[in-house]
């Protein structure tokens, strides 16, 4: 099978010069369908796949977002590399509205509602996940953002909140208190299902707003998310453009994600014999490397 790129986030990051679409595909799951019809393509050669995270038209709320189906699919078009890209809420006043950030770390604020895993249903599986993010991909990521002249946090905490409302003031301040530098509403369970199903996974977070801790700034609205969205869209671009032609270039990198300590071998509990045949059976394409 071809190996491909993935990118999942906004329509509008797709829209890169060079990119060849080579078909739709309508695609059905073990865990049900994706958020929209994959989009096959090549970028300058380097097979790619597109996926709008919230559906064509943005139909689906954080919470609905098919993440299983989502990450089941990129796998089983050959996906090994996947960037999300996420508009976040800025929690320090040094990540501005307008930069660009690279998390290195997730806090979990989602309430259990989401399907998180691929496993359950007679197998039982325990992933390692204490670094949730690729780090060769953070750093492609990294340089290509710089390329663009635009302002790169190299790291930072990652808060996920379930939504779709945004923050009150006081959770607001907590997770300023706490330290976290960024907060969105899709990095989970996605972070957690591509290092089950063996994917490099990274976020470019394009920060949008101050959220609602900031005293002398607008409080966080739709008006403001879609107006820095837009700015921020033709730079994510550009990174994604730079992202592509290292990853084009340089293939397999070194990571964890696949064979390290974190990877699914040795992570499922359940003794083979008791493995669900039709459980073990959906896993197939996860659990291929």
């Amino acid at each position: 099978m071809k190996r491909r790129i993935g990118i999942i986030g906004g329509s509008g990051v797709y829209s890169l010069d060079g990119v060849v679409v080579e078909r739709r595909l309508t695609t059905e799951t073990p865990f049900g369908k994706p958020s929209a019809p994959l989009i096959l393509a090549e970028y300058n050669g380097i097979p790619v796949v597109f996926l709008p995270r919230h559906g064509e038209g943005h139909v689906l709320s954080p919470s609905e977002v098919p993440y299983a189906a989502n990450i089941y699919a990129m796998k089983h078009v050959g996906v090994r590399t996947l960037i999300a890209v996420s508009a976040v809420g800025s929690l320090q006043e040094e990540f501005m509205p307008r930069h660009f950030v690279i998390p290195d770390q997730l806090f979990d604020r989602t309430r259990g509602i989401r399907r998180s895993t691929f496993f359950g249903d007679g197998v039982v599986a325990h992933i390692g996940f204490g670094d949730p993010f690729c780090e060769p991909l953070r750093q492609v990521l990294i340089a290509a953002a710089r390329e663009t002249s635009t302002t790169v946090h190299q790291d930072g905490t990652l808060v996920c909140m379930e939504g779709p409302a945004f923050s009150t003031r006081a959770e607001s301040k907590i997770y300023r208190r706490q330290g976290h530098a960024i907060i969105g509403m899709t990095a989970l369970p996605e972070a957690k299902l591509a290092r089950e199903a063996g994917i490099c996974y990274a976020v470019l977070g394009m920060v949008t707003d101050y959220d609602v801790w900031h005293s002398t700034e607008e409080d966080v609205s739709v008006e403001t998310v879609i107006a820095n969205v837009k700015m921020n869209t033709i730079r994510a671009r550009k990174t994604l453009a730079g992202a592509l032609k290292v990853l084009g270039v340089e293939g397999e990198h070194d990571c964890t994600c696949c064979d390290g300590p974190e990877a699914i071998h040795g992570a499922i509990m359940t003794h083979s014999e008791r493995c669900s045949p039709l459980a073990m059976q959906h896993l197939k394409v996860v659990l291929e490397r």
